[in-house]
């Protein structure tokens, strides 16, 4: 069975292609917040923050039968630390 920390961890790479991209410059916008934020939050936590987001918006996308929300997506990162209640 697949665990969700599991499913999560798988979509560290989509986050750090995300990180590289000149295509999604927010999400490196996003890290770079939360890690200098007062949180305490460091890059892995943050990677993993926004792998929770992306899997958030992807599990949204297959539920309602849709494309991917980019906006969303967005929204979601920007409440940060605050995380989707899924």
């Amino acid at each position: 069975m697949f665990e969700e920390d599991d499913l999560i961890k798988n979509l560290v790479p989509a986050v750090e292609q995300q990180l590289e991209s000149e295509q999604t410059p927010f999400v490196k916008q996003t890290l770079d917040r939360l890690v200098k934020s007062d949180e305490e939050i460091d890059e892995g936590e943050g990677k993993m923050m926004i792998a929770l987001c992306l899997a958030d918006e992807s599990n949204r996308m297959f539920i309602d039968k849709r494309d991917f929300d980019l906006a969303r997506y967005k929204g979601l990162l920007d409440a940060l630390p605050e995380m989707p209640e899924g």
